[in-house]
């Protein structure tokens, strides 16, 4: 997560490290989703198999919030590993700036607010 947070300050990257940013979001998504899993089973929903439903299950019990922002991450992270265009790849860095860090970032709180610390 902090290796995100560090590369999305940097002004006007160029094509390697959009490059890195698109990848450490996408590490930091893995992580997030497999947190939100493990958090689940704990409280005794085990046929979590998947980030979709993940994110679902966590939003019905109001763990996320803005269920469909998440979905929309979703859907832009599995993305993320076709983006060839310069276009795209700038695009989806204002996402993550404006909408998706945010998210990640919020959950990140949520569990530490919860004392299940990183």
């Amino acid at each position: 997560m902090g290796h995100l947070e560090n590369a999305l300050q940097i002004p006007e990257p160029d094509r390697v490290q959009k490059a890195g940013i698109n990848h450490f979001f996408e590490m930091s998504f893995e992580l997030a989703w497999n947190r939100v899993k493990d958090y689940l089973e704990v409280q005794g929903f085990v046929d979590i198999r998947s980030p979709r439903a993940a994110l679902k299950k966590a939003f019905e019990i109001n763990l996320l919030e803005n269920g469909h922002d998440w979905m929309d991450l979703l859907q832009d992270r599995n993305l993320t590993a076709h983006i060839d265009d310069e276009q795209k790849a700038t695009e989806m860095e204002k996402h993550l700036q404006e909408k998706y860090f945010p998210l990640v970032n919020a959950l990140r709180l949520t569990f530490q607010r919860k004392g299940h610390e990183e």
